[in-house]
């Protein structure tokens, strides 16, 4: 190739690019892109914990799955928007939603404490934090916990609450002591290793329903402390809020939230109607 032509060449290709960067710049700063996030006005992305069932996992054959996801897909069907549900280190949630990756929070998302750091939608879970203890054993109350040991996961809203507020139950306790997960602290009840387990109700529900044997367990029916759950989006996002909110209104009304709830073993007394 002549040398001159391979120059002049050369020369129009990175004029393309500088021109070809400068335009998706300006196009970034108008609005118009959003392509980090892989998302478009017709793409809801949901940030969620994908080991938090009954809210949201990872079913036996693969799929994400939930109570939480579930809610957010049918949002997406009467919408016809494209539904995406993105997994997330929980820890990373608030970055996540800041950079565009995802549209919003939403898998047990506790709004109590956190009433300034988002933008929320109306909460539609009332959620208890409880004791499970098996049915046969003598524990029918709270203050038969007296001198007993109680299991909770590390980092759970029942921990939270029993170092907290609620210090003054766990004080009359033998042991508190924190397991990895839900499914460990089950194992011990089961064995006799410990008396009960401090978690959440819709948890709580959703893995005696697991169990072979549903009547072995009993939840107790003094709470712990009580919190709710709403859909967690950016500040300023009022637009999409709203349109959700508005949906998942509807789903309420004709039932299919209740319907929803059904199919992972949640009580419909822990939904709060609109």
């Amino acid at each position: 190739m002549n040398k001159k032509i391979g120059f002049i060449l050369a020369l129009v290709l990175l004029s393309l690019m500088v021109i070809g960067t400068a335009s998706a710049g300006l196009f970034d700063f108008l609005g118009g892109s959003d392509t980090a996030a892989g998302n478009d006005n017709e793409t809801l992305i949901v940030g969620f914990d994908a080991e938090f069932p009954p809210y949201g996992y990872k079913d036996d054959n693969g799929s994400y799955t939930g109570f939480d996801l579930d809610l957010a897909k049918e949002v997406c069907e009467r919408n016809n928007w494209t539904f995406k549900a993105q997994p997330i280190d929980w820890d990373s949630k608030d970055a996540e939603l800041d950079s565009g990756s995802i549209d919003c929070i939403w898998n047990g998302f506790t709004i109590d404490g956190r009433e300034n750091d988002y933008l929320w939608s109306n909460p539609y879970f009332d959620n208890k934090q409880i004791f499970v203890v098996k049915s046969d054993s003598n524990i029918k109350s709270i203050s038969d916990l007296s001198g007993k040991t109680v299991e909770t996961q590390k980092d759970s809203s029942a921990l939270a609450a029993l170092q907290g507020d609620n210090k003054t139950i766990a004080d009359t306790f033998g042991t508190l002591t924190e397991v990895a997960d839900y499914n460990t602290a089950f194992m011990d009840l089961e064995s006799g290793a410990c008396d009960a387990v401090a978690m959440d109700i819709g948890v709580a529900e959703y893995d005696i329903q697991q169990k072979n044997d549903t009547s072995a367990f009993s939840i107790l029916n003094e709470s712990i402390t009580t919190e709710k759950y709403g859909i967690g989006f950016k500040k300023g996002n009022d637009v999409l809020k709203d349109q959700v909110q508005s949906t998942l209104d509807e789903m309420f009304k004709d039932g299919t939230v209740a319907k929803i709830a059904e199919k992972y073993g949640i009580s419909e007394d822990a939904l709060i109607q609109p």
